[in-house]
């Protein structure tokens, strides 16, 4: 937590949900709030001290803080930006009826900050609460400018997502799983510190488009969670299995199943477990007539994965190829159902000429179902693997990384300088700043 400290002067613009909790927490923690919103019976209720929604703990909230005299609401704008330090945009972002977000209660309420601003002669930073998309803070700035005042100089724009839930939001105000600030304006920076002092996480700065895509990727992964969990419910329900029980246990592992491993992106998935038992569960599914509509298309999203891959390094142009890793993953000489191999399989049959290079895949020691399913997808195998990276270097005219293995990062900053290198699983925690290097989703 943040123990420093000022109480600012705060306009919460749109009073509905998030705004309301928004204000009312703002004030509990010492700052003087005013509301706006362009329903006059929102403004009415928060002068009487009512909250505007119905949410537990509010109504308690609003009502002290309104006796404090630290909450109030106004229909003038004009004075609600001139009087305060900061304002808070909340108002809602619906869908429109192709899914895409309605920006038009933001444009509404932007046009009207930036005619206030023409009159106000001090730094204003403008926070925006809403959901919207990545790119919508730095339009909104667009917009602010044509008040005749100049960005990061007389006012900043932030991405500022909330993190509430119906039925605890207050309770969440105060103990997010941390404050997001996407910004890289210093006075914005540091009055929003002083602003969440006393909330109870830590604060994480980054840029406004991170900031502005978070709140997108934890709801679709909330729903997600939910769908995933209520598909294996309808299957261990159809063979009389209690699916609580099964989700339970899956919730005790803490280090694959409930973690943020696998949760980067990467390569596609491969080897001789997930691919088998995703097909197996969904022919289970589908013979006891359970439609599961995720799990049914896990395996075509992997497979465009690959496709991703294939047309990026179709689309450099070079056609000798240097691959690092065959396995489907690091430290195994396994291939089955290897990503990798799939991958060449495309770039061969398209004509281009590739070298591999594993150091655990030789191919004298490969038997069974893995020397078989290796010369099956890929004929004369052994023609193809490069004996150490000298050979890799030598022969290609772009390397492709497929295998996150640090023993290549030398090799790969040596490539750098030379040839083009297609990375497929993000060998670097920071992206190398050579024009030679491209990454397959950053």
């Amino acid at each position: 937590m943040n123990t420093q400290q000022r109480p600012y002067a705060v306009s919460v613009f749109g009073l509905g949900y998030v705004g309301c909790v928004s204000a009312a927490c703002l004030a509990q923690m010492g700052h003087k709030v005013v509301g706006v919103d362009i329903n006059p019976d929102k403004i009415e209720m928060i002068n009487q001290g009512k909250p505007t929604i119905v949410e537990k703990g509010i109504a308690e909230l609003v009502m002290e803080q309104h006796l404090a005299g630290r909450l109030t609401a106004t229909l003038d704008i004009q004075s609600a930006v001139n009087e305060t330090d900061l304002s808070l945009i909340c108002v809602g972002t619906p869908a429109d009826k192709n899914g895409h977000t309605d920006l038009t209660f933001i444009w509404h309420v932007v046009e009207q900050i930036a005619e206030a601003l023409k009159e106000k002669e001090r730094f204003h930073t403008i926070v925006i609460r809403s959901t919207v998309p990545p790119g919508t803070c730095c339009r909104i700035e667009e917009q602010l400018v044509r008040s005749g005042k100049s960005a990061e100089t007389d006012f900043a724009v932030v991405s500022n997502p909330e993190f509430l839930r119906e039925g605890s939001s207050v309770d969440d105000y105060f103990h997010p799983p941390y404050t997001l600030l996407g910004t890289a304006n210093s006075v914005a920076l540091g009055m929003l510190r002083q602003l969440y002092g006393p909330v109870d996480a830590a604060i994480v700065e980054t840029n406004r488009e991170v900031a502005e895509m978070i709140k997108y990727v934890n709801n679709s992964f909330h729903a997600l969670k939910i769908v995933f969990a209520n598909e294996i419910g309808a299957i261990c329900h159809s063979l009389g299995i209690d699916p609580h029980h099964v989700m339970d246990l899956f919730c005790k592992d803490h280090h694959l199943n409930l973690s943020s491993a696998y949760l980067k992106p990467g390569f596609a998935y491969g080897g001789s477990c997930l691919p088998k038992d995703l097909k197996a569960i969904n022919a289970l599914a589908r013979s006891r007539h359970v439609e599961t509509s995720v799990l049914s298309v896990i395996e075509r999203s992997n497979s465009l994965q690959i496709d991703r891959a294939l047309e990026a390094v179709l689309a450099a142009g070079k056609v000798k190829v240097g691959v690092l890793g065959l396995a489907f993953k690091q430290g195994t000489d396994d291939l089955r159902e290897s990503p990798v191999v799939k991958l060449l399989e495309g770039l061969i049959g398209k004509g281009y000429e590739v070298k591999i290079y594993d150091q655990e895949v030789l191919t004298s020691k490969l038997m069974g179902a893995n020397k078989q399913y290796i010369e099956t997808a890929v004929p004369h195998i052994a023609k193809l693997l490069a004996p150490d990276l000298d050979e890799i270097k030598r022969f290609a005219d772009i390397v492709v990384i497929a295998q996150k293995n640090r023993l290549y990062v030398p090799f790969v900053e040596e490539m750098l300088f030379e040839k083009p290198v297609i990375d497929l699983v993000r060998l670097f925690d920071e992206i190398p700043a050579s024009s030679n290097y491209k990454g397959l989703l950053w």
